[in-house]
């Protein structure tokens, strides 16, 4: 038997947009849009950097650790913030509170 939530959640720091909840595995940057989400997108690839976003909580399971490239490119535009991540390159596998920090 799969004890998998089927679903899960991600809320927002930014008290103007309500949690979403989205499809287990789903890619944040197909389902995030300006007006279910604070976060703003731009080549949905993971090299702008535009999506940048500090995870403040995970639940109910763990987020993978960032590819290659995606890791990369976290070392130049947030080298000093941990739980920074590319809100175009996660796959939701928890539920997740996400504070948008925009490319710097």
């Amino acid at each position: 038997m799969n004890s998998e939530p089927h679903s899960h959640e991600v809320s927002f720091s930014a008290e103007t947009h309500s949690q979403v909840t989205l499809a287990r595995g789903s890619l944040l940057s197909e389902h995030l849009t300006i007006s279910n989400s604070p976060v703003l997108f731009g080549c949905r690839t993971g090299i702008c950097g535009t999506c940048l976003v500090e995870v403040e909580e995970e639940r109910r399971g763990r987020l993978l650790t960032p590819a290659a490239d995606e890791s990369e490119l976290l070392s130049i535009i947030a080298p000093d913030i941990a739980c920074a991540r590319l809100a175009c390159q996660i796959a939701l596998l928890a539920d997740i509170k996400i504070k948008y920090i925009g490319s710097r």
